[in-house]
């Protein structure tokens, strides 16, 4: 049976640097309005992020410094570290790398898939030409979160490790492109929805009570939001950048306990595109 137990603490500034800076990852678009022709293949690498800011970071926080100041995991009805949790789980702050591909598929669509360090989104949008330079765009796009992507939790019992869940959203764009492809701008809004699970959070045998019930997380995001975009290149290489802006809010339970946060997320995102 497995069993709840304490925990090896970090520093708290050790802790709250890994929420606030590392192992999570955005999913940017990091595309124009634009679509590629059928055929044509655009290939991307890079960084990403994601950013708490507000109320989110300050409930990642505020569970950071009550983890330190105390060994063992926090009683059921926490609200405050609950709020913490889902926000590690549900918003994943943190750096990653990120890789995808995008082909069009003729009729001025085009399809996409993409990973980063947290999760894998699909996606198909279709474009229309407002005039030779100038492009509105709009996809649905599907993600996936994915199991042992996130290493060592970001708070104490919040295993990112076992994380796993499912979403979608719709992005529209508007964008120029200037002639050559030398430069290209896009901005745009996007809206959407994840779930995400971590079961069985703790395996530590030994220092809980036999029959003490799992830790367990569920929770639920929607979120709504901006993003700004830009490449410059030559010929077949670019060098795209794109901040993202969104309003999240997050409700589940963590530990038996209920709770709801919400506030604003930052995804800056860089990346070099080759075209094929």
């Amino acid at each position: 049976m497995t069993e709840r137990g304490p925990r090896k603490r970090a520093p708290s500034w050790l802790l709250l640097g890994c929420s606030l800076t590392g192992c999570g990852g955005g999913l940017p678009l990091l595309h124009p309005a634009q679509t590629l022709r059928l055929g044509d293949v655009r290939a991307l690498a890079g960084f990403s992020s994601n950013v708490a800011v507000g109320e989110l970071a300050g409930a990642t926080r505020n569970a950071v410094n009550q983890a330190a100041g105390n060994p063992n995991p926090p009683p059921p009805g926490d609200v405050s570290y609950a709020e913490g949790a889902l926000v590690a789980a549900a918003i994943g702050p943190g750096l990653a790398p990120i890789a995808g591909a995008r082909v069009g598929v003729g009729a001025q669509s085009e399809a996409g898939l993409v990973y980063t360090g947290r999760a894998v989104r699909a996606d198909i949008r279709r474009s229309f030409e407002l005039s030779d330079t100038l492009a509105l765009s709009i996809g649905v796009g599907g993600s996936a979160t994915l199991y042992g992507r996130s290493g060592e939790a970001s708070i104490p019992n919040v295993d990112l490790g076992r994380l796993h869940g499912w979403g979608a959203d719709v992005p529209i764009l508007f964008g120029y492109q200037s002639d050559g492809d030398l430069y290209m701008l896009w901005v745009g809004a996007r809206a959407g929805w994840e779930h995400v699970d971590v079961d069985d959070l703790t395996s530590e045998p030994g220092s809980a009570q036999l029959g003490s019930p799992p830790i367990t997380l569920s929770a639920t995001q929607f979120w709504a939001g901006g993003l700004l975009g830009a490449a410059v290149g030559f010929r077949h290489v670019h060098v795209a950048m794109e901040m993202d802006v969104s309003y999240a809010s997050v409700t589940g339970d963590y530990d038996q306990t209920h709770a709801h946060v919400q506030g604003v997320t930052l995804a800056p995102a860089a990346a070099l595109w080759w075209l094929f």
